[in-house]
């Protein structure tokens, strides 16, 4: 099956990346309050539930986050790079490479997910496949938590952190976000939009918009 255009410029942008991207982005949730929250919020509700993936785990801060807070999580990630700098940084934790578009899990086999700043890269007709594919990995009852930016227009970013490279951030709003989920069979939980942020060492341009889901329990 050949795959999709997107895949490969998304691991080759982050494989070229993703050095420095782990050194830059290494003490973000420290100064991050909202999403620590939100993070903490997540974890309590998958308590019990079973494994936990972080799908888009990258540097595999976030997944080292949730573990600190208990959680029985592990990672995903599309680049070698990231998993690479995941490895080093935390090497008490799992990480393997994979695509959200196909994961290599059986079906209901997750307690819960996340794809923290990950699904931004998916385009929009491909966007019911990886809600579905999370759908059949999780099991009834299981939670799955978004973070996006909230736009209108996709953002394409060619250079940063002294690299070339080509990516392409679909921005969408909360509305259109959970109408996809509850398309792919997911039942609401919780929203939080965040306002965008000017200042501080992480900057935010747009507001940030965080979503938890739930596959519906088995009657």
């Amino acid at each position: 099956m050949t795959e999709p255009g997107f895949l490969a410029t998304t691991r080759d942008s982050y494989d070229t990346i993703s050095a420095d991207y782990a050194e830059w982005a290494a003490d973000e949730l420290a100064v991050k309050p909202v999403e620590r929250s939100v993070l903490a919020c997540f974890a309590e509700l998958a308590a019990g539930q079973g494994p936990m993936a972080d799908v888009g785990c990258g540097t595999g801060r976030v997944t080292a986050h949730l573990a600190g807070l208990g959680a029985d999580v592990f990672g995903i990630d599309l680049s070698p790079g990231m998993l690479a700098a995941a490895r080093k940084r935390h090497p008490e934790l799992r990480f393997v490479e994979g695509s959200m578009t196909a994961l290599d899990l059986p079906d209901e086999s997750l307690g819960s997910a996340l794809a923290w700043y990950s699904v931004i890269h998916v385009p929009d007709g491909q966007l019911p496949d990886v809600f579905a594919e999370f759908h059949r990995v999780l099991k009834p009852g299981g939670h799955f938590l978004l973070g996006f930016q909230i736009g209108e227009e996709p953002l394409q970013l060619t250079e940063a952190l002294g690299h070339t490279f080509d990516l392409t951030f679909h921005r969408r709003t909360p509305d259109a976000v959970a109408e996809r989920l509850r398309d792919a069979g997911f039942e609401e939980r919780m929203r939080l939009v965040k306002q965008r942020e000017l200042d501080g060492p992480f900057p935010e341009k747009t507001p940030q918009g965080f979503l938890i889901f739930r596959k519906p329990a088995a009657s």
